[in-house]
């Protein structure tokens, strides 16, 4: 990954008006991956709608960390279901058994 694309924790949470423990609460629970180079945190550009959906989150609607989890959790399951019907679907087409 080209470092130059990485966005610096400090200004992410500058531009979103997020504290930067809100960033270190998120990495802690595994919700987001920071990534360090030469001592500075940054924020990988593939995790950056993933944040933003995080931090209105718990901005907007003032979801603790534990609810985050729990939403983030739901919504890959929730993912994970979509993919697996979409899959069955697929299959039964092949067999010509759809309405």
């Amino acid at each position: 990954m080209d470092d130059d694309a990485l966005i610096p924790v400090e200004l992410f949470c500058t531009t979103c008006h997020v504290e930067t423990t809100l960033i270190d609460s998120l990495e802690q629970s595994g919700l987001v991956e920071i990534t360090v180079v030469e001592h500075r945190r940054f924020i990988a550009p593939e995790q950056l709608g993933h944040l933003e959906k995080m931090v209105r989150l718990h901005e907007d609607l003032d979801i603790n960390v534990p609810g985050l989890e729990a939403i983030h959790h739901m919504l890959s399951r929730m993912e994970e279901l979509q993919k697996e019907l979409s899959r069955l679907r697929n299959r039964l087409r092949r067999f010509g058994e759809e309405d």
